[in-house]
């Protein structure tokens, strides 16, 4: 029977070609026509047949399923409170409330898929980042494949207006390169050879060639798309708190009914049956949890949806309650608050030695070494370091490099290098940062000192964290301490540790936990692969994702798309509206439906208004919903 009403239905809609949305517009209006029809109508039996198929055209769907669910054994749902009280008012001679009941209750689904559709438009957004097809180049030409039978280190070709397959490197050409998608930015961000681009984006400008640098399964598109899926399967503690609710609500409201229903008429002098089923049908229409059950996910679900518009993307609305009970936020230092790229800030000689040669002879000394600081010498070099003459290079752990540079012994390095070496040298002032020393022959000849750039944003992201209310902002960082405080002072945070191992950081991470309140959660920020066991421990780990390690980002709640430390602020002013909004459901849901059930029971609501209570409260309800995707 199922299978049969199924592929009846499916032909018709397949036949008249209306969406599901449509369907059930049709279907107001049709019933809602032979509703007023009935209303209009004096004669008693063309009335009642009137009612009855206004019943029929609004309410069969919904008795269907609701006999369904008997079959089941899943009795306790909205289609039996609906089907119990239209079925009951017309078995008591009330038609039109009975229809009453179905057609606002049609009203109200009508607006609440109206809703979640609204509210899913930046997740169907978002699933468009998928690649349809990859351009690879293969035997000299030009193939189209799927993206998931691309391997690691080919070569693919993404033309203007095509999508990125892959997360690649490129090897010819420039453009431009929409991210919006991934990251939020509306300005399209430049790319030339070497740059790298995530899959997802999508080519603004000329063609480029690129080489690929992972599978299709682990690139940026594939676990964007995995995180936004499973994101509904963390639940927040409001949404658990409904489920549990849902469960014993509606089968004490219906043996509440049934007692409001049978035991006055047999204890009261004078009480009628009639008067007390149809108090009993009220109180049902009145009972049906409809505001609740919809509004809730459908505020952290549009919350979880507003936040991956903004290049947020939450892994659940767990991670989202947390957020929102945030009061102290500790950032890593390299890659997060700053850029993550070393450059040569200050070149300060010896005597009888210029700038130039300094920097000649230390990029010539590091030229085989693929150190960050290393290649901020060549960098700042201007060009390729001359290998032919360059002999004897080795690295001493920890200190720096001794190579043999145009027949001298050129020693680049920190401080214990010098000091090893037992060569004299003049001390860098104390705040200036990472320092490298260089000696030729023995005798010292100046330092360079090398600075990691601090993010444009990171001062706002600080500022604007202690006028959201956190009171404790707190570095964490394996660099040298006059490194981190030279970057803590730049941005105002006081609380600073530095030369720590990953296993220190956990431990400082748990030293801070305890001192929190009990109610109050604690947020690391971190991009490296050496972050994420600390990033698994916090309450709430926020990985940098466009620039962050893979097992930063798997080990993260939260992954901020576009590396700006400011959208943490932004992370958090949207899980706390999630949570206002949440609450201010189940409050005004709960006290609207407790005082009208009320007042039902003592027979001072009617019907009518049960009917829009019901649907009232829920569209409210869904309403204040959007307000956490800022639609309305």
């Amino acid at each position: 029977m199922d299978r049969a009403v199924k592929t009846t239905v499916g032909k018709l809609s397949e036949r008249i070609r209306l969406s599901p949305k449509q369907w059930r517009l049709a279907q107001i209006v049709a019933g809602g026509a032979l509703y007023a029809a009935a209303i209009l109508i004096d004669a008693g039996a063309a009335k009642l047949s009137l009612y009855i198929a206004a019943l029929a055209v609004l309410g069969g769907n919904i008795i269907y399923k609701a006999l369904r669910g008997v079959l089941s054994g899943e009795l306790f749902d909205e289609n039996f409170l609906m089907s119990i009280a239209a079925i009951g008012a017309f078995a008591i001679g009330e038609h039109s409330e009975g229809v009453a009941v179905m057609l606002f209750y049609q009203v109200g689904e009508l607006c609440q898929s109206w809703a979640v559709d609204r509210s899913r438009r930046s997740i169907a957004a978002l699933m468009d980042i998928r690649p349809d097809y990859a351009n690879v180049k293969r035997g000299g030409l030009i193939v189209q494949v799927d993206p998931s039978e691309v391997e690691a280190g080919e070569l693919i070709v993404i033309k203007p207006g095509e999508r990125v397959p892959i997360d690649a490197v490129v090897v010819e050409g420039s453009s431009m390169v929409d991210t919006v998608a991934l990251t939020g930015e509306s300005v399209p961000r430049e790319v030339a050879v070497g740059d790298t681009i995530l899959s997802g984006s999508i080519n603004a400008g000329g063609l480029l060639v690129a080489r690929t640098e992972k599978l299709f399964g682990e690139s940026t598109a594939s676990r964007i798309l995995e995180l936004v899926e499973n994101s509904s399967e963390k639940k927040s503690r409001p949404e658990r708190f409904i489920t549990k609710f849902a469960r014993w609500y509606t089968p004490v409201i219906v043996l509440l009914a049934a007692l409001i229903a049978t035991l006055p008429p047999l204890f009261i002098p004078g009480a009628g049956f009639s008067e007390w089923i149809y108090r009993a049908l009220t109180f049902l229409v009145i009972s049906c949890p409809c505001a609740l059950v919809i509004s809730v996910p459908l505020s952290f679900f549009g919350g979880i949806g507003g936040a991956s518009r903004a290049g947020i993307l939450v892994k659940g609305g767990n991670y989202l309650e947390a957020l929102a009970k945030a009061e102290t936020v500790v950032f890593d230092k390299t890659g997060t608050l700053t850029r993550g790229v070393f450059e040569v800030e200050k070149i300060v000689p010896a005597a009888g030695v210029t700038e130039r040669e300094l920097l000649d002879y230390a990029a010539h000394a590091e030229a085989y070494s693929t150190h960050p600081i290393s290649q901020s010498l060549r960098k700042a070099l201007g060009r390729e370091p001359d290998s032919a003459r360059v002999s004897e290079a080795r690295e001493v752990p920890g200190c720096g490099v001794v190579a043999v540079v145009d027949g001298k012994s050129v020693a680049v390095g920190n401080a214990k290098l010098m000091a090893q070496l037992g060569i004299e040298h003049d001390p860098a002032p104390d705040n200036a940062g990472t320092v490298v020393y260089a000696a030729l022959d023995g005798r010292f000849v100046g330092y360079i000192q090398i600075g990691d750039t601090v993010k444009a944003d990171s001062a706002a992201a600080v500022t604007g964290l202690r006028k959201s209310g956190v009171k404790d902002i707190v570095m964490l960082t394996g660099d040298a301490e006059p490194v981190a405080k030279k970057v803590a002072a730049q941005l105002g945070i006081e609380n600073v540790r530095a030369g720590l191992l990953p296993e220190e950081k956990v431990s400082a991470v748990e030293e801070l936990i305890c001192k929190n309140p009990r109610s109050g959660k604690l947020v690391f920020v971190g991009d490296g692969i050496n972050d994420a066991p600390v990033l698994a421990r916090a309450d709430v780990g926020v990985a940098m994702g466009g620039l962050g390690s893979d097992a930063a980002i798997e080990a993260a709640d939260v992954v901020i798309m576009n590396d700006e430390p400011s959208k943490l602020v932004s992370a958090i002013k949207i899980s706390r509206k999630t949570m206002r909004v949440a609450k201010q459901n189940i409050a005004f849901s709960l006290c609207v439906k407790f005082a009208i059930l009320l007042l039902g029971a003592l027979g001072l609501a009617s019907m009518w208004a049960a009917v829009f209570a019901d649907v009232g409260v829920t569209l409210i309800a869904i309403f204040n919903s959007l307000r956490t995707m800022k639609l309305i």
